[in-house]
């Protein structure tokens, strides 16, 4: 068993402002992702200089925090919004999804890419390349928080956490860190080294962000509200399914096209 380092969450504090580690972990994905974007696309021949680099990013915040905040309600706890529907404004008592936020980003997108007549999913390359970084941050984010952790184990590299009992468990975050974070990044990058043609990596990353994920479902902590849903899946594996599904049949839709 592993000991869980006491992080503090909050790096640094003045006065009432508080400086949380999560909401660093956000900023530094949004950072790290524009420049990424900005790389890419150089290389993709795509004009997308500072002006319009800095709409997407615009655009792309609020897909997260709109659909991320609108998943949750729906999918995670209707019931108790429709009691207490000014409960949704109220964000800094937490609750996103990220499947929610997933669905904003491509939303907002779309907007962007006709208001700014850019091809759609030679643009959802250049951010799908970029979406790991955040991914990855978010989720040493929430290992920092001792938050989501996982089932509870017996093998050597469980861990306790604070407010998760005596028992240890899957450290969840981490694995999903490493899969939705490296692995996912060096995936798609290598399909961008390949020059592969557009749309490919675009659903690469919704079929193995949802296989991954799906996986990943199997040692995690469901939801306490939630608990198992049909068949023991968990509401994670159940919004991972249309998107392994959407990947494939994107792809094949590629395929198909090409052959035309």
């Amino acid at each position: 068993m592993l000991t869980f380092p006491q992080f503090d969450p909050i790096l640094f504090q003045i006065g009432p402002l508080a400086v949380r580690w999560y909401g660093l972990m956000y900023l530094g994905g949004f950072l790290l992702g524009s420049f990424w974007i900005s790389r890419l696309a150089r290389g993709r021949n795509l004009d997308l200089n500072k002006d319009r680099l800095s709409d997407l990013i615009f655009y792309a915040v609020l897909g997260v925090i709109l659909g991320g905040r609108l998943g949750y309600v729906v999918f995670y706890n209707g019931a108790f919004f429709l009691d207490n529907p000014l409960k949704i404004f109220a964000v800094w008592e937490g609750g996103m999804s990220f499947h929610g936020g997933l669905l904003g980003v491509v939303v907002a997108m779309l907007i962007f890419c006709r208001k700014f007549k850019y091809p759609p999913l030679t643009l959802g390359d250049l951010v799908v390349a970029a979406a790991p970084i955040g991914l990855g941050l978010g989720r040493l984010g929430n290992f920092i928080n001792a938050e989501l952790w996982g089932r509870t184990t017996d093998l050597p590299w469980g861990m306790v956490f604070p407010y998760a009992g005596d028992l240890p468990r899957h450290p969840s975050q981490l694995y999903e860190m490493l899969l939705e974070g490296v692995v996912l990044f060096v995936w798609i990058w290598i399909l961008h080294r390949l020059k592969t043609k557009d749309g490919v990596p675009f659903f690469n990353f919704f079929l193995f962000y949802g296989l991954f994920r799906f996986l990943v479902e199997f040692v995690r902590e469901p939801d306490a509200h939630l608990g198992y849903l049909w068949g023991g899946a968990t509401m994670g594996q159940l919004l991972s399914l249309p998107m392994i599904l959407f990947g494939l049949v994107g792809l094949l839709w590629l395929w198909k096209r090409e052959r035309a």
